[in-house]
């Protein structure tokens, strides 16, 4: 046995919030796992801490199945993305743990690497198609063998994905959300021109990817996709609400472009139709809003039975905990796809010190035991917790939209 003696939550703003749970046994192992859920980080900071953690002490660490099912079942009203955050900072804090007692590598844990690294996507973005596509010319040059593409929409003041630092991208801007306004007719012109130009500076050598972001009916999202076949999409990320997951059925009866979505999900049960009748390629759910390493494989395995492959979330708003975990996640699973890589700011990698290492267009997470990323909680205190909320969507004619 390898007794829980302590657990705390550490809340950090070194640029942007993150939330960690740090879990502590008998023996002097601990571990480390990502609870950060963008603009409601401190619900689950208060989960955790009100209603986690007293269950935790003087269990048992290695016992990671049975604290899960604990906390899934035993909280009785389940899933969403407080509960599933909560479970997941506990669940990769416990398979650090585990890993770092046996000496070895988390990849190494879960089965071994199935391939040598991890194939990464930056984020191109620019206010015009131009600039845009001069960013994806800055990401190659820097190594990147896939790139996500997003460019301003004409006659719009500001566009999702369009930011001023071009490595960082914080959406959760103010205390109180701001308002963007949305026109789905402007934007449908926009993305094959950005594409075209891609191609045309980039050639065929390299992945490119789009994300819509939740802001089509299931047709528009099947003739932005047709309209992008000529240049040959990676995929189209969230081309629809997938609340309702039988919408894909009509994208994917007119278009081949392979899509992706899947980053707002918590638990199989929001994916289980898009898998099994094979309507998605790629399935996005993040570790730390998906209820962690042991229910990410559950998700994993249903894909690759249906030939889904992974492509988890990695923007700034998940902390390097997350980022390390799902690295040895990656490197492991046998249906891998892509891992989406935003890089965080210096600060942010100076309060979370880190194994994993980017290469020629790839990541790999290290040969530390555990998932290889600690915490300076002195540094991290520097660093007070400020009030972020996410934007809001509305159309030109005010009617509130997605985000």
């Amino acid at each position: 046995m390898l007794k829980i003696t302590g657990a705390r939550v550490v809340v950090t703003c070194p640029g942007r919030n993150f939330v960690t749970l740090k879990i502590e046994t008998a023996g002097g192992l601990h571990g480390l796992g990502d609870a950060t859920l963008n603009g409601r980080e401190l619900a689950v900071a208060s989960y955790l801490t009100d209603h986690v953690i007293p269950n935790l002490i003087g269990r048992d660490a290695h016992r990671i199945e049975d604290i899960w099912q604990f906390l899934y079942r035993g909280a009785y009203w389940r899933r969403g993305p407080v509960t599933m955050s909560a479970i997941a900072a506990v669940d990769v804090a416990l398979w650090d743990i585990k890993a770092k007692a046996a000496g070895m590598p988390l990849y190494q844990l879960l089965g071994g690497a199935s391939r040598t690294g991890v194939m990464v996507y930056g984020h191109a973005n620019g206010e015009t198609v131009e600039q845009a596509v001069e960013q994806a010319l800055r990401y190659r040059e820097m190594g990147y063998k896939a790139i996500r593409l997003q460019a301003g929409v004409p006659g719009l003041p500001s566009t999702y994905g369009v930011s001023k630092d071009k490595l960082f991208y914080e959406p959760a801007d103010a205390a109180l959300p701001t308002e963007n306004v949305w026109s789905t007719a402007k934007y449908l012109p926009t993305a094959p021109r950005l594409f075209e130009a891609a191609r045309e500076a980039l050639g065929w050598d390299v992945h490119l990817l789009h994300d819509a972001h939740h802001r089509l009916t299931p047709i528009e999202a099947a003739r932005l996709g047709r309209d992008l076949e000529p240049y040959r999409p990676f995929w189209l990320e969230d081309a629809t609400p997938a609340e309702n997951q039988a919408a894909f059925r009509q994208i994917r009866a007119h278009t081949t472009t392979p899509l992706a979505v899947g980053e707002v999900f918590n638990t199989v049960w929001d994916a289980k139709q898009l898998i099994e009748e094979q309507l998605i390629d790629y399935i996005r759910t993040t570790i730390v809003h998906g209820g962690g390493i042991s229910h990410l494989r559950r998700i994993a395995h249903l894909a690759e039975l249906n030939n889904v492959k992974t492509g988890f979330h990695g923007a700034t708003d998940l902390s390097p905990v997350c980022m390390g975990a799902a690295l040895h996640f990656d490197l492991w699973v046998p249906n891998f796809g892509i891992q989406e890589y935003m890089r965080h700011t210096p600060e942010t990698d100076a309060v979370f010190p880190h194994a994993y290492r980017f290469e020629a267009g790839e990541l790999h997470p290290g040969e530390a035991a555990g998932h290889g990323v600690d915490i300076d909680e002195a540094l991290a205190a520097k660093y007070p917790y400020r009030p972020a909320q996410l934007p809001v969507n509305r159309l030109e004619d005010g009617t509130l939209f997605n985000w």
